[in-house]
């Protein structure tokens, strides 16, 4: 168990985790920090111990500015489908860093890892593709611990990064992480910086027992009201 300074040191990192997209520094990715964070990521929990991720880690700037098109593409085709105020509100969001940041790191999800008894994917196929998702947590909670940046770049089809990276065709790209050392952290995330949404307090989110119940939550949970208590 950690003592309280560890414990505070811990809640500290995982609430000052950001999107990075504005603040890398161009910096070169120290190589044995870079081992640590993807080792972090390799070490999360998954369905039947299947470990069904890859990381691939891109450097190659041309392959990171043809990623940049498409992803200027998609960006293009989503601010049309906006109404008219929003689409100027996102004009002002930046959604990547891809030639910005280090590296690219790309994590993919091999569903025919393990195969074909997977324990645990029995019922929930899917647990395979959450598995991933906590590997891709770990390593941005690692990167923030490092003073690394991170940003999931969401704007892109599968099937044209599968083909970009050479991806075998049964193997989903899940992630574009751009990673790299930034010159600072926000400490309002940019959606929130921009007006695009805002974080929203948890007690709406907390249910009892039955989702339609929250009833004598008071009981179960004592939230804190101000910061972080021990």
């Amino acid at each position: 168990m950690l003592d309280d300074l560890e414990l505070k040191v811990f809640y500290n990192t995982l609430f000052s985790r950001r999107d990075v997209r504005s603040q890398f520094s161009g910096e070169e990715m120290d190589k044995k920090v870079l081992g640590r964070i993807l080792l972090a990521a390799h070490s999360a929990p998954s369905v039947g111990m299947s470990q069904p991720w890859d990381f691939v880690l891109v450097t190659d700037p041309d392959i990171r500015s043809r990623f940049k098109d498409h992803v200027y593409k998609e960006r293009e085709a989503y601010e049309a489908s906006l109404e008219q105020d929003r689409a100027e509100n996102f004009k002002r969001i930046k959604i990547e860093g891809i030639m910005e940041s280090s590296l690219g790191v790309v994590v993919t999800y091999d569903p025919h890892r393990g195969a074909p008894s997977v324990l645990g994917r029995h019922a929930i196929d899917d647990a395979g593709l959450y598995s991933v998702c906590l590997a891709i947590e770990n390593l941005w909670l690692a990167a923030t611990a490092e003073g690394i940046g991170v940003g999931w770049v969401s704007f892109y089809r599968e099937e044209f990064l599968g083909e970009l990276l050479g991806i075998p065709k049964h193997v989903r790209p899940i992630a574009w992480l751009c990673v790299g050392p930034v010159t600072h952290f926000e400490k309002v995330p940019d959606l929130e910086r921009f007006s695009w949404q805002s974080r929203r307090p948890i007690e709406p989110f907390l249910r009892h027992n039955r989702y339609e119940s929250q009833s004598d939550l008071d009981q179960v949970v004592y939230l804190p009201k101000d910061g972080f208590d021990l």
